[in-house]
């Protein structure tokens, strides 16, 4: 296995990954950069870079240019040491998976070739750079969108949205039936096209989490025409698309780091477990939204003991709620389901939503 590494030349593959000769060693970058070995290597820890000893020589001019404009952002005071930390460690999460991701490609290419050492240092040359530019091609664009998205807001990070939740229904048990590559395949598909579907109903897909996809658009009604897409999908036998469920909310969302944070996100995750295989399910945020009714006209049940009257009614009203006929409205039919007791959620609210029959 050994001669199988030393085969490929690991160290000139680093080397025209990095783009640079290694040269310096840890305690050399800091001392190049004008900043503590403490600080550096604090850095490189948030970053998720394998650690160097004293003596390694696993660093080139890149990390010394790095080091000196991260110096440079401190003492300008765009970088705070909470943001850096946080921002830092995004960028360590976010590049890590994609490097991973890049370098399983370039490898199945290569163990398929006659000469696998050459053929890796062959793509490493030819792809790296176009990689490269397609990666500031797409931060860029992303980056004008967010310009936009922020100023928008009058540049506050709290604002209102849908969060959407979409879950494949059966996954761990189908996971099992299928090979590694059918299931990647499998996933893949789900998070394509449903991707497609967000982006097509003006949204963003914040992340994907296993088996799940977290997204957001402006409006209720843009998320649960995503939400609805993806059941009537799964529903379908002859569609690749697996049969998944949802949950939406709509209130206010703290955006942080390309995340989105708070109750509403919560909420959202919470009427997902619940609802049942191709389910849409809403929380009362959405569904006034949806009727295009003010909140002020129905408002929300104040804090305290129901009255025993009060009490007996909403308990009727949800025994029967699985038996109740979908009610019309906005585009959208909805019924009222059971309240249902979850994590952090005491009897939450929720309703079902389809199309128009």
């Amino acid at each position: 296995m050994a001669g199988e590494h030393d085969a490929f030349d690991v160290r000139a593959l680093e080397e025209t990954a990095l783009g640079a000769p290694l040269r310096f060693t840890r305690v050399e970058v800091a001392d190049k950069a004008g900043v503590s070995l403490d600080v550096a290597e604090e850095l490189w820890q948030q970053l998720g870079f394998p650690h160097a000893g004293d003596d390694d020589v696993a660093f080139t001019e890149e990390d010394v240019e790095a080091l000196s404009r991260t110096r440079e952002l401190v003492e300008l005071g765009v970088l705070t040491p909470d943001s850096q930390a946080a921002l830092v460690r995004t960028w360590g999460r976010s590049f890590a998976r994609l490097a991973e991701w890049q370098v399983a490609l370039l490898t199945r290419i290569a163990v398929e070739a006659e000469d696998p050492a050459s053929t890796v240092d062959e793509l490493t040359g030819q792809v790296l750079p176009a990689v490269e530019h397609l990666q500031s091609y797409v931060w860029r664009r992303h980056l004008a969108g967010a310009v936009g998205r922020l100023l928008e807001q009058g540049g506050d990070t709290s604002t209102t949205l849908a969060v959407g939740f979409v879950d494949i229904v059966g996954f761990t048990g189908r996971s099992r039936q299928l090979t590694e590559g059918e299931l990647v395949a499998w996933v893949e598909h789900f998070e394509e096209h449903l991707t497609r579907s967000v982006v097509e109903a003006g949204g963003r897909v914040i992340k994907t989490i296993g088996d799940e996809v977290l997204f957001v658009t402006d409006t209720p009604a843009a998320a649960a025409e995503v939400a609805l897409i993806a059941t009537e999908r799964g529903a379908d036998p002859e569609d690749e698309f697996p049969q998944v469920r949802a949950g939406i909310a709509y209130g206010g969302v703290v955006s942080r780091l390309g995340d989105v944070l708070g109750p509403t996100v919560n909420v959202a995750a919470r009427l997902t477990s619940i609802a049942r295989p191709g389910t849409v399910l809403v929380d009362r945020g959405a569904h006034e939204a949806l009727l295009a009714v003010e909140a002020a006209d129905d408002p929300a049940p104040t804090e305290g003991e129901p009255s025993k009257l009060a009490a007996l009614v909403d308990r009727a009203a949800e025994e029967l709620a699985d038996l109740a006929p979908y009610s019309e409205g906005s585009g959208f039919s909805f019924r009222r389901v059971p309240r249902t007791s979850v994590k952090g959620y005491k009897r939450l609210e929720a309703w079902a939503v389809r199309r128009p029959s």
